[in-house]
């Protein structure tokens, strides 16, 4: 409700009052959308954590990538991201939460980008009866010494005035991994990229069960 009376406030008032009030109306939106954003993904943080597990079934991870890159299509597209994918394998997890799982990590990836456009290679090995996926780009790096931190519930290593966001979503992939057995973790170094590894269960085994 905020974020609309905000946008309309700037539709209707924008350009028609001086720069200060401009600017006002700007910041009233802004942090309208922030909230907005924050909020849902607060609900989707606790949905993973207080609703019943489910019907899960083995699903597509390629099905899920392309639901994923489907909806961060017109960032993909602005920011030239090359993403490169060999044929992932079928797992045991809901495909929704699969799809928020690489929807983070791609957008992510696009968002802490250098000055160059984002390559992005998703990949996934059998490793003692699991099946492990990585994420890697050619971004900005992270320090290790954040490598934990940065899966914790609003933790931001850059101020949200240089990379929007909430601070939610490595939160968010890692209650979801975490959900069904599996791990999350990161490879990185500060300028060099980084790679995010996940553990998911084999879906073929679980459909002969």
């Amino acid at each position: 409700m905020v974020s609309i009376y905000s946008q309309m406030l700037k539709k209707k008032y924008g350009g028609k009052l001086d720069a200060h009030a401009d600017q006002y109306i700007s910041y009233a939106v802004e942090g309208a959308a922030h909230m907005e954003q924050l909020i849902t993904d607060l609900l989707t943080y606790t949905s993973l954590t207080s609703t019943p597990e489910g019907a899960t079934v083995a699903v597509d991870a390629n099905e899920a990538l392309l639901c994923a890159t489907s909806v961060l299509q017109t960032a993909i597209e602005e920011s030239g991201t090359v993403i490169t994918s060999r044929s992932l394998p079928r797992v045991w997890m809901q495909l929704v939460h699969l799809q928020q799982v690489f929807q983070n990590l791609l957008g992510n990836a696009i968002k802490y980008r250098k000055g160059k456009s984002p390559k992005i290679v998703i990949d996934a090995v059998w490793r003692a009866n699991e099946w492990l996926f990585s994420v890697q780009d050619n971004g900005i790096g992270i320090d290790g010494q954040y490598a934990n931190d940065i899966f914790g519930i609003f933790k931001r290593l850059h101020s949200a005035a240089e990379y929007p966001g909430t601070g939610m979503g490595l939160a968010i992939c890692k209650r979801i991994i975490e959900r069904y057995g599996g791990r999350i973790w990161v490879e990185s170094q500060l300028g060099n990229g980084a790679t995010f590894r996940f553990t998911v269960r084999d879906g073929r085994s679980n459909d002969r069960a």
